[in-house]
């Protein structure tokens, strides 16, 4: 069985510095001169790139057994995510996951629209109470994610600390980004400026999270939030619940996948709607006639349709978690090729969102190739912006809930535009996808 072909580099470090300089071009640069397996030697070790969705199901579904999480990536994440439901395996992975599903089952998660809609009516009210000329889009959408999180998991409004908490947040991802991309990474307890200073972001986090927990150990009655339900839930086998440690490790994967992500996808949206009038149009249109001057709830999610496609359409070109990476535990074989255990394996939904054998002119914004009504079929894993398989984003029908009425709460009473010369806007991918610079909008009244 052959080994992939392999990404021509020359150089001790081999295809590292195009990785690092830019990864994204260089993956789709890879699909188009190799194909769908490519293998790529950083260094000492190396990457296998898969981007065809039927490989991507296999190692993410069909066969995710024999591919787990111990790789560079995910072994940075611990350092802060530590063993949360993102970065665990086996064992204690399952019982968590069954722990918390239940906490994302459709019907609670509905409960949570009010909150989503009362944050952003408050978001808008700000915005055209002061008048500016412009926003920062980026950062207002982290604060208002940060606040719909805090009080969907923690019934706290912790948007009082949100400049704290997000600058937190932003030196532990950057931190594990540069980890990610070092040849050498120096350990944790080496006094780096890094190091030191995602040490006192850990503790800004743990210091808010661990609070909260302690206060609510402490309250007569239980709040109806996802906390509560994780403090209240009880393995099935040993009937213990979770330490302050295990929900301190749920509660900051939480915060991480429920803040930044759909941060993330919601400034890429506005940007999107912003540089397309035609589809933010439609998007006008759908909101006043099925709202007209009242507030969205969840029971008109069916009836936002358009907003739904326009959402799954910005995250296809903007997928806020664009790479996801697995090892092999044993030999594989992928699309004809050798795969030895020990492979990193990386996916990226940026790179198999934009196969041509799939969606034709890729980099064209188009919510169309998402109606429901047109007979355009696509394999599984063609569009996949919440992973898959048994590791699937938990929190995907909470996300989506929340991306929906967020965009419809504001498209209803103001238009975001960009300001001159405000068209372009790079991208920096990280752990995830974050615009290079902030996306800054004008905003007007409707």
């Amino acid at each position: 069985m052959p080994a992939p072909p392999t990404h021509l580099a020359r150089g001790l470090l081999g295809s590292l510095p195009h990785f690092r300089r830019d990864p994204l071009g260089l993956l789709l640069r890879s699909l188009r001169d190799y194909g769908d397996v490519v293998r790529f030697r950083m260094f000492t070790w190396s990457l296998i790139l898969v981007a065809h969705p039927q490989h991507v199901r296999r190692v993410l579904q069909e066969h995710a057994a024999n591919y787990n999480k111990q790789t560079r990536g995910f072994q940075v994440l611990r350092t802060f995510l530590r063993e949360g439901l993102l970065t665990s395996e086996g064992e204690h992975w399952l019982r968590q996951r069954r722990i918390l599903q239940p906490g994302f089952h459709h019907d609670r998660i509905a409960g949570f629209g009010t909150t989503m809609t009362r944050a952003t009516e408050d978001l808008v009210n700000r915005w055209l109470r002061a008048g500016t000329d412009t926003v920062d889009i980026t950062a207002d959408m982290m604060r208002l994610t940060l606040r719909i999180v805090g009080e969907t998991l923690l019934s706290a409004d912790v948007s009082q600390e949100s400049d704290r908490v997000g600058r937190a947040l932003h030196v532990a991802v950057h931190a594990a980004n540069d980890a990610i991309g070092q040849v050498i990474a120096p350990p944790a307890w080496w006094p780096s400026q890094r190091n030191r200073a995602l040490r006192d972001a850990l503790q800004t986090l743990d210091a808010v999270i661990l609070d909260i927990i302690s206060a609510r150990r402490r309250a007569d009655e239980p709040t109806d939030d996802l906390l509560s339900m994780l403090m209240q839930a009880r393995d099935e086998n040993t009937g213990l619940g979770m330490s302050d440690a295990q929900l301190r490790d749920e509660a900051m994967t939480i915060f991480l996948a429920g803040h930044e992500t759909t941060a993330i996808a919601l400034g890429w949206t506005w940007h999107l709607l912003a540089t397309h009038p035609d589809v933010r149009r439609r998007v006008e249109e759908e909101v006043d006639a099925v709202l007209g001057q009242r507030q969205p709830m969840v029971t008109d999610l069916q009836q936002l349709s358009y907003i739904e496609q326009v959402v799954k359409e910005s995250m296809r070109i903007y997928p806020p978690a664009w790479a996801i990476s697995r090892c092999a535990i044993k030999d594989d074989v992928i699309g004809g090729f050798r795969v030895p255990a020990g492979s990193t394996i990386l996916i990226s939904p940026y790179v198999t969102h934009r196969h041509p054998e799939f969606w034709s002119d890729p980099e064209r914004f188009d919510p169309d190739r998402f109606d429901p009504t047109r007979s355009v079929e696509r394999p599984p894993f063609a569009h996949f912006p919440f992973g898959g398989g048994p590791r699937q984003c938990i929190g995907n029908s909470f996300a989506m809930m929340e991306l929906v009425l967020v965009v419809a709460t504001i498209t209803q009473r103001c238009r975001l535009d960009l300001p001159p010369g405000g068209n372009v806007v790079g991208t920096q991918p990280s752990i995830t996808l974050r615009p290079a610079e902030s996306i800054r909008m004008h905003v007007s009244a409707r």
